[in-house]
């Protein structure tokens, strides 16, 4: 299969900055990620690669899965209008140049990312990501791709039929019950929640059990992926403060004011600003 790419990317330096794909080998700017697929029972795995302003893959299960793989890579999205945004904003502009256009890369679907953080609420994102890892091998779909094989998380179907989950205790297995519950009934497809006004989507997650503001945010921007929105958490605010030569962190309203040249890309502009404080706050650790 294959796409044209709308905007400025690069794969690679993509990877570089999200991490925790299956690099073949013999190509280690390809990209190889399994996941359950939206609507279906089965899980598929994608791997993806750039040719130029092309990028070109082999799906292993359903087709439908390579949308979602384009999906997860922002590639879905139109970006021909990203550069301009630089234009606007210079302080944009030049994070652009030193990430090479990054885009967000999101959970393979809502479903995944409000799965990802009820395990994660109260541990370290190491045992997070252990426990996912763990729980993919034992009851997710194993796929082999060209020699390799990958676990994908377990579908709604499977996680629904779960009685224990080591690691995790009964109050997080009814919490994953009732995610599993409203994937099966389509209130966590990407295409919904998108569409929805952005307020009804987070009001709309957070009738799932144990899914306060925070969780919700996570779930329809990083989950559905939302190209023109704002996360209002602690990195960004610190980023627009040190990028900006703020006093003090900005406010909600500060964010909203400083964020207007940035549409329709806030969501792009708000995690290159997320990536650069991270990086500045890791080189002075």
């Amino acid at each position: 299969m294959q796409t044209r790419i709308s905007g400025p990317y690069d794969m690679g330096r993509q990877a570089e900055f999200f991490g925790g794909w299956v690099r073949p080998a013999d190509d280690p700017r390809s990209i190889l990620m399994a996941f359950p697929v939206e609507g279906r029972p089965e899980s598929a795995a994608v791997l993806l690669r750039q040719d130029g302003d092309t990028v070109t893959g082999d799906v292993t299960g359903p087709p439908e899965a390579w949308d979602q793989a384009l999906a997860t890579l922002s590639l879905d999205e139109d970006g021909t209008g990203w550069p301009e945004v630089g234009e606007r904003d210079p302080v944009i502009g030049a994070l652009q140049r030193e990430h090479a256009y990054l885009r967000p890369v999101l959970f393979h679907s809502a479903y995944e990312a409000a799965c990802a953080f009820v395990i994660g609420h109260r541990l370290r994102i190491t045992q997070q990501r252990a426990i996912r890892a763990r729980i993919a091998q034992t009851h997710g779909a194993a796929i082999e791709v060209g020699g390799q094989v990958v676990h994908a998380f377990p579908s709604p179907q499977v996680l629904r039929g779960l009685r224990e989950l080591p690691g995790l205790d009964a109050e997080k297995l009814t919490r994953l019950h009732g995610i599993a519950d409203a994937a099966l009934a389509g209130r966590l497809d990407r295409a919904r929640l998108r569409a929805m006004p952005l307020d009804e989507a987070y009001a709309d997650v957070k009738r799932l059990r144990g899914v306060g503001d925070f969780f919700a945010t996570g779930i329809v921007l990083r989950g559905a992926g939302r190209r023109d929105a704002i996360p209002a958490e602690g990195f960004t605010r610190q980023g627009l403060q040190r990028l900006y030569r703020l006093r003090h962190e900005p406010t909600d309203a500060d964010m909203t004011r400083m964020a207007e040249p940035w549409r329709p890309y806030r969501m792009w502009c708000s995690v290159l600003v997320h990536a650069s404080e991270r990086r500045a706050q890791s080189r002075t650790t």
